[in-house]
């Protein structure tokens, strides 16, 4: 029987999560190995160098560059506000000074007698990091973070854009009376009008099975390209579970969504469907489910007769179906190239050749 390896689109009940948590610098790790921590919990801090903007007060003083330090009213390492007086002439009998004043909150850095310029630095940035998923700290990365463990459910989604959230799993045909740091599950697409009025009411997620490729664009303000997404300055993350368009969401993951019905859940837009595949998800831990977890091995990616997959790609973008025949040889597909193909059965019975790399197996 013919095999092929395909990225894999996880729905799991119950399964072993892990996270690595790292910070883009090297900083402060806030736990130990053996902590249980919340998702909110601050596991590790570090602080980025502010923004260096450069002065030329040799230039704006008319003098040389080797006597600036003479000129200069303040000294390396100082903290100065915006519109602090940092360098002055004696001007002409005490009058008609010249200053040169401070464009920003920052510190003098640095101070060059080759070039005349002064180099002043932004406040340090701190940025934090935090648990994403309850769960127990098992690695400690030296001063770069952690990883966490958990188990619990795991759903994936074909496409997402918007970081990392919390809130309470909330669904629209519970007729929900709050909003606010909620994730609200759709069964059903959405569009626009519909993500705009629940992201006005607070909601931090979104889920639902579909949603308009073009309004997906005019949310970003940008055409989404095939970057990888996440990074987005959006207020509610939004999560696609089957594809663009009117398509309802699969019965097996409303479902699961459902049994979880007002727990706290995480969710997260950040997607790549090329090389070093990432979807989007929602998590919910739950340390108290049954022991036997859902797992998979590497095998588990070889999609052969008989699997069920989603097609990633145009022109059956979020199709799912079941693989019915993995030919041996590569076949001409409608980019005129010769490519390898499963032939997929679709829900309707239609039955089309679409090439393998356009795959992706749903392991649930």
């Amino acid at each position: 029987m013919s095999k092929s390896y395909t990225p894999g689109l996880k729905i799991l009940k119950n399964t072993k999560i892990k996270k690595e948590r790292k910070l883009p610098l090297k900083g402060g790790i806030n736990c130990k190995i053996g902590d249980f921590v919340e998702n909110s919990k601050i596991v590790a801090s570090t602080y980025l160098p502010g923004n260096i903007h450069m002065l030329n007060i040799a230039s704006q003083l008319n003098i040389d560059a080797q006597s600036i330090k003479e000129y200069l009213t303040v000294k390396i390492d100082q903290e100065i506000n915006k519109g602090d007086v940092i360098a002055e002439n004696n001007g002409l009998f005490g009058f008609f000074k010249t200053q040169v004043k401070s464009p920003i909150d920052g510190k003098i850095s640095n101070v060059s007698i080759t070039t005349g310029q002064i180099m002043i630095s932004e406040p340090e940035v701190s940025v934090d990091i935090d648990a994403y998923i309850n769960g127990e700290v098992v690695e400690i990365i030296k001063d770069e973070g952690v990883v966490i463990q958990s188990r619990g459910s795991l759903i994936q989604g074909i496409i997402g854009v918007g970081s990392e959230k919390n809130g309470e799993l909330i669904f629209l045909d519970e007729n929900p009376k709050d909003y606010k740091d909620k994730i609200l599950v759709f069964r059903d697409s959405i569009n626009k009008s519909q993500y705009d009025i629940y992201s006005e009411k607070g909601v931090v997620g979104i889920v639902a099975g579909g949603f308009d490729y073009q309004s997906l664009s005019d949310i970003l303000g940008y055409r989404l390209g095939v970057a990888i997404t996440g990074t987005e300055s959006i207020p509610t993350t939004l999560m696609i579970t089957e594809g663009f368009g009117d398509v309802q969401m699969s019965d097996k993951t409303y479902n699961l969504l459902k049994g979880h019905i007002g727990k706290n859940a995480s969710i997260n837009g950040a997607t790549q469907i090329r090389a070093g595949v990432i979807r989007p998800e929602v998590i919910v831990t739950d340390i108290n489910q049954s022991p036997v977890l859902q797992e998979f091995k590497e095998e588990d990616l070889i999609i052969s007769e008989g699997s069920k997959v989603r097609v990633i790609r145009s022109p059956y973008f979020g199709k799912i179906g079941v693989v019915k025949q993995l030919p041996s040889e590569p076949v001409k597909i409608d980019s005129e190239t010769k490519a390898r193909v499963a032939k997929i059965e679709f829900k309707n019975n239609e039955r089309k050749l679409v090439p393998r790399a356009n795959l992706e197996i749903i392991l649930e």
